[in-house]
């Protein structure tokens, strides 16, 4: 006795049905597969050795003579989740291409479930997501086998019909398209279950496995298992990646930033032969609170509400890109050009040289917060960063506010430091030049936004 099942058009090829036989069968395969079933095709058949030799087995499959029983249809409905998970992929520039081995019409429905293609009963598109899932292409097995690696890489890259649907394919053309999009440039994920996706899920840059029926051997070749088959988590895993990333350049741009105006008032007086400005008091006391500024604010901070509009980043980016670094090197140094000005102004005024230090440092704390400010959020207006959903942006504050307090309120602390009470004189200065620095700080936000929107800073 022999069973075989598998591919319909496969099994209906073994069983050498007429050509009335395989219309009417592929009729009811299509209506299966529009339904978004998964088609199957069993057949049976008999053989038996010649009496008296030993058994002789056929050199293949074709020489059985196999009778068609009928088809199996399988329903693997997509999750709830899956149709705003690829939206929200699509919104974020990152582009999902399935590839099964299911019949091109089961692919097809599947995909205008989730959202990958349109229904064509529905209306027409009405916004720029909807033309991406309404141009969409399919492309077969058969199709890929026919196109030379030029050809193929061709079509994937065609911006007019891209191809997000291949069906009916076998596990070395998966591995053969991993491959050809990597060619391409493109940073490839690759999520898979079974034994046949092991070659793509090694060769992709970030093979993904399902571990709830995932088998041992696409689960050692990935580089990541879900412990949960959701396609969902895939995309929180972007958003978190990219939020990290986000941070990690705000915190670079911070740390060159709040340096600047360090380094200048420590070299500008001495090159200049003015009395010294800081003192190593000074810099390890700035030192301890912009340390804790870069480990807990920033890698505190949620994602910005435009993270998932933003286009992917090139693989070859980096927190300390040269043009990325070169807007807060700017902000620090207008930080300093204005904290020196003052400086130099007190002393054409012939002010006392401590009553002046201690102002210029006392600004040059509270710019610390400020290019906290600034740089966590470059969306909104600085001053509404206190009222982020970040806790400690407020707490941060009330640390620099106590700080200040401790090192002017009390004496023995204020004449280890080097610092004197600012007066009324004192305070009006120190008004004018907080206004100044904010006004500086909300110029060079709003650049480096314009610059982040049109690409420069990315």
């Amino acid at each position: 006795m022999l069973a075989t099942k598998g591919a319909p058009e496969a099994v209906a090829d073994l069983c050498h049905l007429n050509e009335a036989q395989q219309q009417r069968l592929q009729q009811q395969i299509t209506a299966m597969a529009k339904r978004g079933l998964r088609v199957l095709g069993v057949a049976r058949g008999r053989w038996t050795a010649p009496e008296g030799t030993e058994p002789n087995w056929p050199a293949t499959q074709h020489d059985f003579e196999f009778t068609f029983l009928g088809l199996v249809a399988l329903a693997d409905p997509p999750r709830p989740e899956a149709r705003a998970a690829l939206a929200e992929c699509r919104r974020a520039g990152v582009r999902v291409i399935m590839m099964t081995g299911d019949h091109a019409d089961t692919a097809r429905a599947i995909a205008e479930q989730v959202g990958l293609a349109a229904n064509s009963a529905e209306s027409p598109p009405t916004n720029k997501n909807d033309n991406v899932a309404e141009q969409a292409a399919v492309i077969s097995g058969n199709d890929i086998a026919e196109l030379d690696d030029a050809s193929l890489s061709q079509r994937l890259s065609d911006v007019n019909t891209p191809i997000n649907i291949c069906a009916r394919l076998r596990p070395e053309q998966k591995l053969r398209l991993v491959n050809i999009l990597r060619a391409q440039g493109e940073v490839v994920a690759m999520t898979g279950d079974g034994v046949n996706d092991a070659p793509a899920l090694k060769a992709a840059d970030i093979g993904i496995a399902m571990g709830e029926r995932g088998t041992d051997v696409a689960r050692e070749a990935a580089a990541m298992v879900l412990l949960d088959d959701s396609f969902n988590h895939i995309v929180t895993a972007i958003r978190q990646g990219r939020r990290i990333y986000d941070n990690i350049r705000k915190a670079t741009r911070f740390t060159f930033a709040v340096h600047m105006p360090v380094i200048a008032l420590a070299l500008v007086p001495m090159l200049l032969h003015w009395p010294a400005l800081l003192l190593p008091v000074h810099i390890v006391l700035l030192e301890l609170i912009i340390n804790p500024a870069c480990s807990i604010v920033f890698e505190a901070e949620p994602e910005s509400e435009q993270l998932m509009d933003q286009p992917p980043r090139r693989s070859t980016d980096s927190p300390f890109n040269l043009r990325h670094l070169m807007s807060g090197m700017l902000q620090g140094l207008g930080v300093a050009a204005i904290l020196l000005t003052t400086y130099g102004w007190m002393a054409a005024q012939a002010w006392d040289p401590a009553q002046s230090s201690s102002l210029i440092v006392l600004m040059l704390i509270i710019s610390v917060y400020l290019l906290i400010l600034a740089n966590r959020d470059l969306h909104h207006t600085a001053i509404l960063g206190l009222f982020s959903n970040n806790p400690w942006v407020l707490r941060m504050s009330g640390v620099i506010a106590l700080l200040l307090l401790l090192f002017f309120g009390i004496p023995w602390l204020r004449h280890l430091l080097g610092l004197t009470l600012p007066g009324l004189a004192e305070m009006w200065v120190a008004g004018t030049v907080l206004l100044a620095l904010g006004l500086w700080l909300e110029v060079m936000r709003w650049v480096n936004l314009k610059l982040l929107r049109s690409g420069t800073l990315r």
